[in-house]
């Protein structure tokens, strides 16, 4: 057996994981993406973003390793869900890729609601009929952009994409192809209803296969870009917060994960689709085959961060959270709502926004930094009453991701939210998930239980909630639901 790579295909940064033939880490290395919003609402990528940061951050892992690029024998992806990529017959992009925080495609949404019923669309996906799913970009991709559309062979999500510049296969796993809204929750593939609504041809699609399929080895051009052997295999793959789960152990029913970064997936293991009739968490497939997630797939959180201190402040998110970490908790009644990009909880809404407020003359910079943690903490905690409600959830969150790493936030999540906060000893956690997908393929692992026992590392400290705290968070955390109801009411 050989060396395995994991890599996280994000918004915001390409990361890959370097583990050694007996799946322990040896080597993690990082790239930054950016994104480009050419209207209000939109959010798009270049990928070429994508492969120069899997092609860099490979060859930082082979350089700090010293091995022989041909050791590594198996590669996996764990992208960003709910992007979308047209493409060529020569597997091109034809223009940039829509990503999962675009939300030009509310009136397409709409407009599948208004033919089948939400209610019915919910009944057959588990998903809400919300533009952030790929049926309505391709919708409006027809319907904007016909010579794009004309154009195209496939439109796969970013990890498709990816695949096929790695193999010259495309392909998705089920746990993307259950974030499109084509795809049915029960059966476990495309529904023909959905997509007659959506006027979408199946063979547009990338194919659905398990996540830990080998799809093909590398092409010459790859190869070359990466600096590995041709003979390197590709897996499938899974999405970022599939991957991300599987990297903090979240196989079995009640472990809570929580992938705080740009978005702030919030997932519970499921062995069958549940329907929350308030429609906060959707049923998706899991990376792991035959397993469902129950998850919320993502209030921006860590991007409700990174703009405060970037966009705002001028400041880098570390400064940010040192000014939080200087005001008290409640942030002296100044309340935040992390709506910047839509909602997702605690109701789904495409034109809800950010709202401050209680603000006063008193109030600095760290009374505001602190209310955005704080707002997106409110937030976790409205994910768990849901969960709570479908008896869904246990007592320990498992927390994974760039979030991870503020003592300040877990202890604020686990003062908001009541419950044990664990964060995962990984440097890459949602590309450990993608490397564990490459070892099941290699056989490095027997199965899943033996990934996640071999390479889940906990780190020493949990953070347990202070009484004290949790009254000053549950009189916070009731205004913060009155000035949401108030500004959504507002904007309607």
């Amino acid at each position: 057996m050989g060396y395995l790579i994991g890599a996280d295909i994000g918004s915001q940064s390409v990361k890959a994981l370097l583990l050694d033939p007996d799946g322990r880490e040896v080597a993690a290395a990082a790239r930054p993406a950016t994104m480009s919003h050419p209207a209000s609402g939109w959010a798009e990528q270049d990928p070429a973003q994508w492969r120069d940061g899997l092609a860099a951050t490979i060859r930082q892992l082979i350089t700090a390793s010293g091995i022989d690029p041909a050791e590594v024998t198996h590669l996996g992806l764990a992208s960003q869900v709910d992007g979308v990529v047209p493409v060529d017959h020569d597997l091109k992009p034809l223009r940039p890729a829509i990503i999962w925080l675009d939300r030009r495609a509310a009136d397409q949404a709409a407009s599948l609601a208004d033919k089948l019923g939400a209610d019915a669309i919910f009944a057959t996906t588990g998903l809400n009929a919300d533009s952030s799913h790929i049926a309505p970009k391709v919708m409006w991709l027809r319907e904007h952009e016909p010579q794009t559309y004309a154009a195209a062979v496939s439109f796969p999500p970013a990890g498709g994409y990816l695949l096929g510049w790695l193999t010259g296969t495309i392909a998705q796993d089920h746990a993307n192809a259950s974030s499109t809204l084509l795809y049915n929750v029960r059966s476990g593939g495309w529904d023909d209803a959905m997509l007659a609504a959506a006027g979408v041809d199946p063979g547009l699609l990338a194919p659905i296969r398990p996540a830990a399929d080998v799809a093909g080895t590398l092409t010459g051009e790859a190869a070359v870009a990466l600096g590995l052997d041709r003979r390197c295999a590709v897996v499938i793959g899974t999405g970022d917060e599939h991957g991300a789960c599987l990297g903090a152990g979240a196989i079995v029913p009640g472990l809570v994960a929580d992938v705080t970064g740009t978005a702030e997936p919030v997932a519970v293991t499921a062995p069958g689709p549940v329907f929350d009739d308030e429609r906060v968490v959707e049923t998706h497939a899991h990376a792991v085959t035959g397993l469902l997630l129950v998850e919320n797939p993502g209030f921006v959180s860590g991007g409700c961060t990174l703009w405060w201190g970037g966009s705002v402040l001028g400041t880098d998110q570390a400064t940010m959270f040192a000014q939080a970490a200087r005001a008290a908790p409640g942030s002296d009644g100044v309340l935040f709502v992390p709506a910047l990009s839509g909602a997702t909880v605690p109701r789904w809404n495409d034109r809800m926004r950010g709202v401050f407020a209680g603000l006063s003359m008193n109030h600095g910079p760290g009374e505001l930094a602190r209310a955005v943690i704080e707002g997106c903490t409110f937030a976790l905690r409205d994910v768990l009453v849901r969960m709570d409600a479908l008896g869904l959830s246990g007592e320990e969150i498992r927390v994974v991701g760039g979030g991870a790493r503020s003592e300040l936030w877990l202890q604020i999540k686990a003062d908001v939210t009541g419950r044990t906060v664990q964060p995962v000893l990984c440097a890459e956690p949602t590309a450990a998930g993608a490397a564990i997908l490459a070892g099941l393929a290699a056989g490095t692992f027997a199965d899943p239980a033996d990934a996640v026992a071999r390479t889940v590392r906990l780190a020493p400290r949990a953070y347990r909630p202070d009484p004290r705290t949790s009254e000053v968070y549950a009189e916070r955390y009731a205004q913060y639901r009155a000035l949401y109801d108030g500004a959504e009411g507002a904007l309607a």
